[in-house]
């Protein structure tokens, strides 16, 4: 099968970091803060013409391909930090993650790396070979949109709280037009109406009249729901110090990374205690109560922004990098593991059960469109 030429020149532009990270950390005189920041900002700034040189006839039928080119450029950045922070590699952004970010160089920030690296870099690929195409890419774009806002805001908070607040660089104010380009790309897939569905009414008012227990699926993702509601409260209250007995235990004996002074996993908890928690109840209402049309598009979000939160939360809590003390105990490592992939699970399979039977989610039916 080809390549689509889109996602093809968006593949070899983020290439271009290798040689690229590999000639600055030769340079000396990067080894300043503020000459990282700089050289940083100049780098997207030519990276932004360079965008824009290859895809003018592409950018003008849809804005949001340079923004994936640009991200997938940054996204084999973190990639190759991640790969050196590792020791996979030699030389390779070495002078960026001494002297720009050093927060990168924790666990968390080589587990955000991976996934910006991995997870996100394979969605620019798609987004972008679907606008090569002219077909929809709005649920791609919602799943990116919940999880680079979600890793985006753990991360910028942790840095100000945690132990590293002092360590502070010039370098992330950088952060500003990397959250704004996709804030904007997220407000158009947001604007953008998703594809209608070709769908017969009455196969719409037949399954919009069957009750929550004749719908076994949906039955067990509300009984789900319920539960990974309990569990983000009590890791909720867990990393606020809730002094009962339960809490004392699950901090000390499964997840002590909670503890960790980096703040990371504590901003992390916080997040979904006040963002995912009450989602996953309308979430629980929308499944019972037909016609609730904005639970696809929430469903998307929360999945994208659960699966980015659960995979850095866990290779952080495993990473040689967290203190042994922090790190999850060895007699109890698989029921934390278990427990957190199947609170990851849950946002995915209620996405997809969103996306592939819409029926129970859509307007009801005027009474013509019946007799229709």
């Amino acid at each position: 099968m080809d390549v689509p030429p889109l996602a093809s020149r968006v593949a070899a532009l983020s290439l271009g970091a290798l040689p690229l990270s590999l000639a600055l950390s030769l340079v000396s005189q990067l080894s300043h803060p503020l000459g990282v920041a700089l050289m940083s900002l100049l780098v997207l700034a030519l990276l932004s013409l360079a965008v824009y040189s290859l895809s003018r006839g592409d950018v003008y039928y849809d804005p949001l391909y340079a923004v994936f080119a640009v991200l997938a450029f940054t996204s084999m950045v973190d990639l190759l930090i991640a790969l050196h922070e590792d020791g996979y590699l030699r030389g390779f952004m070495d002078f960026y993650t001494r002297e720009g970010d050093p927060y990168l160089r924790t666990a968390h920030g080589v587990s955000i790396c991976y996934w910006d690296g991995c997870a996100h870099y394979l969605l620019y690929l798609a987004m972008a070979g679907a606008i090569r195409r002219r077909r929809s890419y709005r649920s791609l774009g919602l799943y990116w949109l919940g999880s680079f806002l979600t890793s985006v805001l753990v991360f910028l908070v942790g840095n100000v709280l945690g132990k590293y607040s002092a360590e502070l660089r010039p370098s992330l104010l950088l952060a500003a037009p990397c959250l704004l380009l996709p804030c904007w790309a997220g407000l158009r897939l947001l604007r953008t109406q998703p594809t209608p569905p070709r769908l017969d009414p009455l196969k719409v008012l037949a399954e919009q009249s069957r009750s929550l227990p004749r719908r076994p699926m949906d039955l067990g993702l509300v009984v789900w729901l319920v539960l990974a509601a309990g569990f983000a409260l009590f890791r909720g209250l867990v990393v606020l110090d809730c002094p009962t007995d339960a809490c004392f235990t699950y901090v000390y004996q499964y997840e002590p990374y909670l503890r960790d002074p980096v703040a990371y996993p504590k901003v992390q908890m916080l997040v979904q205690l006040f963002y995912v928690l009450p989602f996953l109840c309308l979430a629980a209402y929308g499944l019972s109560v037909p016609g609730c049309s904005w639970l696809p598009d929430g469903a998307l979000l929360c999945a994208g922004a659960v699966g980015q939160a659960q995979f850095s939360h866990l290779a952080a809590s495993l990473h040689l990098r967290t203190p042994f003390t922090y790190r999850a105990p060895e007699d109890t490592w698989a029921t934390v593991l278990l427990l957190n992939l199947l609170y990851a699970l849950g946002p995915h399979l209620l996405a997809l059960r969103c996306l592939w039977a819409p029926h129970f989610f859509l307007p009801r039916p005027r009474p013509h469109q019946k007799r229709s």
